[in-house]
């Protein structure tokens, strides 16, 4: 495949699935097992547009990799490999609450988003995907503060790592709190503009050698 067909792919799917990610945390609905239960099919909806925005984000972090793979070093491609395992991950967790949680809500509302409801399956998933996608976009945020990207590197990092937190204070502060849907969306926006910065960076014509380093910009 050519570079101008790979740039075109990499910003046609990583662009609208950052977007599509924001828009479903924005729609998300409260997080309890009563109110879950209550709205019906729109949590299961809102979980389905996450996973799609996230698949989309993984095709373009492929794109990414394959782009950058010939004028990046070793290192580096390490970090876009990260935030590509941490996002493949989250798109596990985001399928499993998903489905998951409209029928536990149906049964026993109590144990929706609580520690009680984790089993060693669903641990397999969740766990792994809360550590490792905020630490891959914190590499693959230091990659870009490496190449001059500053700005995009702390719009991603730290987005995700705030995105996470909330995710977690479900389990500290219980899944009917208001701080939850904040948390996340708080470190949502910053995560998807500096999503949509990073795309654009790596699919930007440059002329550089092998192995040269590249200068992204702000």
């Amino acid at each position: 495949m050519h570079g101008p067909q790979l740039r075109s792919i990499a910003r046609a799917t990583a662009i609208p699935g950052a977007l599509l990610f924001l828009l479903a945390v924005l729609a998300h609905p409260k997080r309890d097992g009563v109110h879950i239960h209550e709205v019906g099919q729109l949590y299961g909806v809102t979980h389905g547009l996450e996973a799609v925005g996230l698949l989309l984000q993984v095709l373009g972090l492929v794109g990414v990799a394959w782009l950058g793979a010939d004028r990046l070093r070793p290192r580096d491609l390490t970090a876009i490999y990260a935030a590509l395992l941490g996002t493949i991950w989250y798109f596990g967790l985001i399928v499993v609450d998903g489905t998951r949680n409209p029928v536990t809500a149906k049964y026993a509302p109590q144990l929706v988003h609580t520690s009680a409801d984790l089993d060693s399956g669903t641990a397999i998933i969740v766990l792994p995907a809360l550590l490792l996608f905020p630490l891959g976009y914190v590499l693959l945020g230091l990659l870009q503060a490496r190449h001059g990207a500053r700005l995009t590197g702390l719009l991603l990092g730290a987005g995700a790592v705030v995105y996470t937190v909330g995710g977690l204070a479900i389990f500290g502060l219980g899944p009917a709190s208001p701080a939850v849907q904040v948390l996340e969306i708080v470190g949502a926006v910053p995560y998807t503009i500096g999503f949509v910065m990073m795309t654009r960076f790596w699919t930007a014509e440059v002329s550089v050698g092998p192995r040269a380093p590249v200068r992204l910009g702000r």
